[in-house]
């Protein structure tokens, strides 16, 4: 079951969500150091995590699924950000450099299907970095933030379901080693507690990160022969687009 994009919005907006959303940027930000002139995708709520790339990569574009609901971004300016299938990607074969999935693997119940759109929009030399809870940590044992819903992984488990959906994996990091709790000391000594865990305790940490690559002699995965759905324009006034508002707008032939 997906979470509401109002909740994961919420959550990055408290004291905890903004400490949880810059540890973990700065680690995808240590895997892919420079992104000029790629095309960067994210799929799930990756807004939070996009805006490093904005003045860098040729092209950003972020793909929230349906059944979580889209906010628009980034604020004040163009449209970054649309709505759709996760298994039915609107991007053309080989379009994207750089494909991070995060608060997406851990809820999507159609995993493999959602896994063969990713193999079929990435470039031959482009990388794909999926971020999921890591079922040994804290976090995943606590249901008072968004990374304590879904399925948790361990690093083997993501590593493993990546190598059955044709991709290599080439790098595991870890990241957000800190309770899940909103005192202020704690947030305050999160940069210390991070250096530490990233040291000694990588078995608790409370997200798993895996970069992949797509095994390119592998046979292309098939695809469905439906036509594909098309973009959804989001609305100028700034608000939310939920998961049932979302399903009848694909049922609209001006939305195909």
């Amino acid at each position: 079951m997906w979470t509401d994009v109002v909740d994961l919005h919420e959550f990055y907006r408290s004291r905890l969500g903004q400490v949880a959303r810059r540890l973990i940027r700065e680690r995808i930000r240590r895997m892919w150091p420079d992104v000029r002139g790629m095309s960067v995708l994210g799929l799930g709520y990756a807004t939070p995590y996009l805006r490093p790339f904005l003045d860098e990569a040729e092209r950003v574009t972020s793909l929230a699924p349906a059944q979580q609901g889209v906010m628009p971004w980034p604020s004040g300016e163009p449209g970054l950000v649309t709505l759709a299938d996760e298994t039915e990607l609107p991007f053309a074969d080989l379009s994207v450099d750089r494909l991070l999935i995060i608060h997406a693997a851990e809820y999507s119940e159609q995993l493999r299907a959602m896994m063969r759109e990713a193999w079929r929009v990435l470039s031959g030399n482009g990388r794909m970095l999926i971020v999921a809870p890591n079922r040994r940590g804290i976090w995943a044992r606590i249901e008072s933030t968004p990374i304590g819903y879904g399925h948790p992984y361990s690093s083997g488990q993501l590593k493993r379901m990546l190598r059955d959906c044709l991709f290599t994996p080439v790098q595991t990091e870890h990241a957000l080693y800190l309770p899940p709790t909103q005192r202020r000391v704690i947030l305050h000594s999160a940069p210390a507690v991070e250096r530490v865990g990233d040291r000694f305790f990588h078995a608790i940490s409370g997200v798993v990160m895996v970069e992949a690559t797509k095994q390119i002699y592998a046979a292309t995965p098939a695809v469905k022969a439906t036509q594909r759905r098309g973009l959804i324009a989001l609305p100028g006034r700034g608000e939310a687009v939920n998961s049932r508002d979302a399903m009848d707008g694909f049922s609209n032939p001006n939305y195909r």
